[in-house]
């Protein structure tokens, strides 16, 4: 997998991420030429601890912390101003046992911060299709319970098919995996394979070869449903006209001609996938045939090993009033990324229907859902933060180091705590 931004859009100031990158992959005799162009992920994501050991920053992190609750704290008579209390737990490590092991201990905080930044991302929480048989064990909600069935060996070629539901980058992501496996795929989605919002009409064929790869097998490898009359004759069905016609699909489907829904003929470019443009997931049974349902009503139902809802996700603000929702652009629907973030100044990032000043977000939360945004958002907090110091007059910074012991005091007052995922 590949980042869909350019890595050098992500770089940090003071380590240049392309020398760092070559100096890695020489350590571990990669021929892979370093370009201005796309990393893994498993790159960035090294480059970034990396950075924070680079910098000096560890003190700044407090690992393991899970905030339950952040409040509106009123000025009191002795002069201190109203600011904001952040409580929760923090996983420390305790005795040593004979193993070798420890026995972790969750110790409460509390603390008080003049400011607070929500940076907590949108995928705590997986959405969902909300149909019979979500629940059931073989259904997964992320990327990475895919990974780890693929760890386990538990997917390939002689697989049943996998059910991809979702038509983003993740869900592609996906597809490409159980691919490489040569482990079947279907893949259900609600768009139209020309639809101008699918994220894949909007990437540059070259800088993306990959995802215009799945592009043109969700356009070639389309499932087409044999006419009513064959149905009828060939299929079990309810003879009501209220109901629609239904077929049933097979794993040996995939391996067909072409022309009866096979991506695995000769003239087939893409072996073992079949799309389902325009379909739902109507439900899903405990024998894991899943019933997929078009717009016109017709339903099919295709047996799978593993269904995998990528269909996007929502972040856990449960330590907000009413999760988070009264900050937000629509306050009476719930937050995401794309359809209702929170409302926040484009230029400061302060968060504009907070309880009191200081409370700003970034990332996702925002709406800016790729990491190249972060720094943006980062320089717009840091700019307003010391914009506001100078109108108090304080030429000094008054932010305090937190470190672990410092963290875990039952009452600290900090200049800015910074809410992460």
């Amino acid at each position: 997998m590949l980042t869909l931004s350019l890595a050098n859009w992500m770089e940090l100031p003071g380590l240049k991420l392309k020398e760092w990158m070559r100096e890695k992959r020489r350590s571990v005799h990669c021929k892979q030429n370093v370009r201005n162009d796309r990393a893994t992920p498993a790159e960035i994501a090294s480059y970034y601890q990396h950075y924070v050991s680079q910098m000096s920053l560890e003190q700044s992190f407090a690992c393991g912390t899970t905030v339950a609750s952040v409040t509106r704290e009123p000025g009191n008579q002795e002069g201190s101003p109203p600011c904001w209390r952040v409580t929760g737990k923090q996983r420390r490590e305790g005795e040593e046992l004979a193993d070798g092991g420890s026995v972790s201990e969750e110790v409460p905080f509390s603390l008080l911060a003049h400011n607070v930044v929500l940076a907590t991302g949108t995928h705590d929480i997986p959405a969902r299709l909300g149909v019979e048989g979500e629940s059931l064990p073989f259904v997964c909600h992320s990327f990475w319970e895919l990974e780890a069935a693929i760890s386990r060996g538990e997917l390939d070629q002689s697989a049943d098919p996998v059910l991809v539901v979702g038509a983003g980058l993740t869900a592609a992501d996906a597809v490409l995996a159980a691919h490489h496996l040569n482990t079947p795929v279907y893949h259900a989605f609600r768009r139209s394979v020309t639809d101008p919002g699918l994220i894949f009409n909007q990437l540059p064929k070259l800088l993306y070869p990959e995802y215009h790869k799945v592009h043109q097998m969700m356009t070639q490898q389309q499932y087409r449903p044999a006419p009513p009359e064959e149905n009828a004759q060939n299929l079990n069905h309810s003879s009501s006209s209220s109901t629609p016609l239904s077929s049933s699909l097979s794993p040996s489907s995939l391996s067909l001609s072409s022309t009866n829904n096979s991506p695995s003929s000769p003239s087939s470019s893409y072996s073992g996938y079949l799309s389902f443009p325009r379909y739902r997931v109507a439900a899903i049974r405990p024998d894991k045939k899943c019933v997929l349902e078009s717009e016109s009503g017709h339903r099919t139902v295709v047996q799978v090993s593993k269904v995998l809802v990528l269909i996007g996700a929502h972040p856990n603000l449960s330590f907000l009033r009413d999760n988070g929702r009264p900050l937000s652009i629509a306050p009476d629907e719930p937050i995401t990324c794309r359809r209702n973030p929170i409302d926040a100044d484009p230029f400061t990032n302060t968060v504009v229907a907070a309880e009191g000043p200081g409370m700003y977000a970034m990332g996702p939360l925002v709406g800016e859902n790729f990491v190249r945004f972060l720094k943006g958002g980062a320089l717009a907090i840091a700019s307003d933060l010391a914009k506001r110091q100078r109108e108090r007059g304080d030429l000094t910074t008054t932010s305090e180091t937190l470190t672990d012991e410092r963290w875990m005091d039952r009452r600290q007052q900090t200049e800015v705590c910074e809410l992460g995922s």
